[in-house]
């Protein structure tokens, strides 16, 4: 082969990827790349999914748009049986088809074999990739590659020419520049739709152009397309639930003097027990120097106080009792000591708590009221910290109208806008609140090129759906945006959508959400929260997940759902239990009122269909638990 390729081997099996059996026909076909098309096999990487269309296309997309691969070879999943669906899985992937490439290797092998007439093979080409199925079997997946290696040169060639013409830098939003490593808008005929088109409802697209990406896949995007925001100085009472940016370490010791543990008397340990005459008291904020202790003599002090000179030692209040005062009793003029102390009993050392140059803070810390007293305690009164993203909230939907207003006919009043808004204010986050867009063209996009001037993010509600109004991703490419994924492989949740725009020198991102309202709450939760942490400085950005037990049972869905729920601890330390907030359905914004995590369920398969009482899931923990 005369050109340089990256090449990616995926092979999809339900056995193999159990590990119930020997995957050798990935093997092979690397065998064959590396001896026979002298591919470095260093440039091939290989993987096996199970029989899953999501799983498999979860890969594709992945080797195509992010590795940016130029050839994929999958095998397996070709035939008639029920689980196989590795040519559904790419058909839906590819901008187009590469039919000629099919008819050889089915053409060759029917002169092998009258059955290679089931085999049902999908090649085509996504962005710069070529995609080829091949059967699952080693004889079978050989004889096929072989079939077409002389033709793939030539090919890789032409798409090698065709992409160096569309690489495209964006802008970080800390103003840096990098090559994005994502493409994973679609080219298909539903894109880039004229203005008229919208009018031409009969014409519209009857199935969505955009991959169901898992989660994880989702997820991964979203945190590879988020940059830190830059650092601001911001004195301390400004600074509560921002990042540090740099460590901080103690200019001076603290305590900076020998101080008293507790209220009692100062003394010379080796006096021991017996009665001492009273000096001046020493109080906190007084001098060290102000009294001298000698043999016989004590001085009062109160707890926090410097240590008087000549002193080395405390006596608490409690073990001492008066011998004499003045007779106003102002004024103490000896006690006895009813106890023998060590030297240093009751006494703080120089920098016992925080020495000189000891780091106090490492950066990355969230700054809570312990850190910011911390800082205070060590002299900081202003630090140095990431800016935290200013978020704009857009409502969409001509149905919708302002909660407090007399209802109208077939209007709904907007809670996602309310929900999104205090969401962000309870995380700590300033959110502009841009009201409700009609779903008309030119508003909508009044509104969005609005709330892109306005923020680094921009969040909306409604729109991103199959319907004649749903005009958010069209608009949201014209104003020159990338759609990194369209729809997700969840309930709730499924139309989400995560564009990233160019705006006034910036990439701004927008998270367009479902408007059904437990949709939007939950994929604020799932996706948002962790993107708005990390931009915000965060390590570690993604939500708590602990172990639960079901106190209900559960059935499956076909995607993996979160479900709202509410934990609930018992005081021997068991692991907790979970209730659930009743019907889930994505409209009824009851289940998401008192619920404090997200159950995270598995999606339904042949051997499990659901889950019963006391079976363990992972839950995600949220902010107000």
């Amino acid at each position: 082969m005369s050109v340089t390729i990256s090449c990616g081997i995926l092979t999809v099996s339900d056995r193999c990827f159990a590990q119930e059996a020997k995957d050798e026909s990935g093997p092979n076909l690397k065998r064959i790349l590396s001896e026979e098309a002298k591919i470095n096999s260093s440039d091939i990487i290989t993987t096996i999914v199970p029989d899953d269309i999501i799983r498999i296309q979860g890969v594709l997309v992945d080797w195509c748009d992010r590795k940016k691969l130029s050839l994929i070879l999958t095998t397996g999943g070709t035939g008639f049986a029920t689980r196989d669906v590795t040519p559904e899985a790419t058909k839906h992937l590819i901008d187009k088809e590469a039919p000629g490439l099919v008819v050889a290797m089915i053409s060759s092998s029917l002169q092998v074999t009258p059955m290679a007439m089931l085999s049902r093979p999908v090649c085509g080409i996504r962005k710069s990739t070529l995609i080829v199925n091949l059967p699952g079997s080693v004889k079978g997946s050989q004889e096929c590659l072989r079939c077409i290696l002389p033709a793939l040169p030539h090919a890789l060639d032409l798409l090698t020419s065709n992409t160096s013409a569309v690489a495209t830098t964006h802008s970080t939003l800390a103003s840096g520049q990098h090559k994005c490593p994502h493409q994973h808008k679609l080219a298909t005929a539903s894109h880039d739709r004229s203005r008229e088109d919208f009018h031409k409802v009969a014409l519209r697209a009857r199935k969505s152009p955009y991959p169901m990406l898992p989660v994880e896949e989702a997820m991964r995007i979203i945190m590879d397309h988020t940059s830190v925001l830059p650092s601001i100085e911001l004195p301390l009472h400004d600074a509560l639930g921002h990042v540090i940016t740099d460590d901080v370490h103690a200019t001076q010791p603290l305590p900076p003097f020998p101080a008293s543990i507790k209220d009692g008397y100062a003394v010379i340990a080796s006096d021991g027990t017996g009665t001492r005459t009273v000096l001046d008291p020493v109080t906190a904020g007084d001098k060290p120097d102000k009294v001298t202790v000698v043999s016989g003599t004590c001085c009062r002090i109160t707890t926090g106080a410097p240590l008087p000179s000549g002193a080395d030692a405390v006596v608490q209040v409690e073990d001492t009792e008066l011998v004499k005062s003045s007779e106003d009793g102002t004024i103490e003029l000896s006690v006895k000591m009813l106890r023998a102390v060590d030297i240093g009993t009751d006494i703080r050392p120089i920098g016992c708590d925080i020495s000189v140059g000891q780091r106090v803070l490492e950066s990355g810390t969230i700054l809570g009221p312990s850190e910011l007293g911390l800082l205070a305690a060590v002299g900081v009164n202003q630090t140095k910290v990431n800016s935290r993203p200013v978020v704009a909230v857009l409502s969409t939907g001509n149905e919708l109208q302002e909660p407090g207003e007399l209802p109208k006919p077939g209007h709904v009043y907007d809670s996602n806008r309310v929900l999104l808004l205090s969401s962000l204010k309870e995380y700590g986050f300033v959110a502009k609140d841009m009201g409700i867009a009609k779903d008309s063209y030119e508003f909508l996009k009044e509104s969005l090129t609005s709330a892109l001037s306005q923020s680094d993010i921009v969040v909306t509600s409604g729109g991103v759906s199959m319907g004649e109004k749903d005009l958010l991703k069209p608009i949201l490419e014209e104003l020159g945006g990338e759609i990194l994924f369209g729809r997700v492989f969840m309930k709730p949740g499924k139309p989400t959508t995560f564009v990233q725009v160019p705006f006034g020198g910036k990439t701004k991102l927008v998270f367009a959400l479902p408007g059904n309202p437990v949709s939007c709450a939950v994929t604020f939760q799932l996706f948002m929260v962790p993107c708005l942490r990390k931009m915000s400085g965060w390590k570690c950005p993604h939500h708590n997940k602990i172990a639960v037990k079901l106190g209900f049972d559960i059935s499956l869905d076909q995607r993996p759902e979160y479900q709202r729920a509410v934990l609930q601890w018992k005081d021997n330390g068991e692991i907790p239990l979970v209730a659930t907030t009743g019907i889930q359905q994505s409209s009824r914004l009851l289940s998401m009122s008192n619920a404090n995590c997200l159950l995270q369920l598995p999606s339904r398969d042949e051997k499990h269909s659901k889950l019963s009482v006391g079976e363990m899931v992972n839950a995600l923990l949220l902010k107000h638990l």
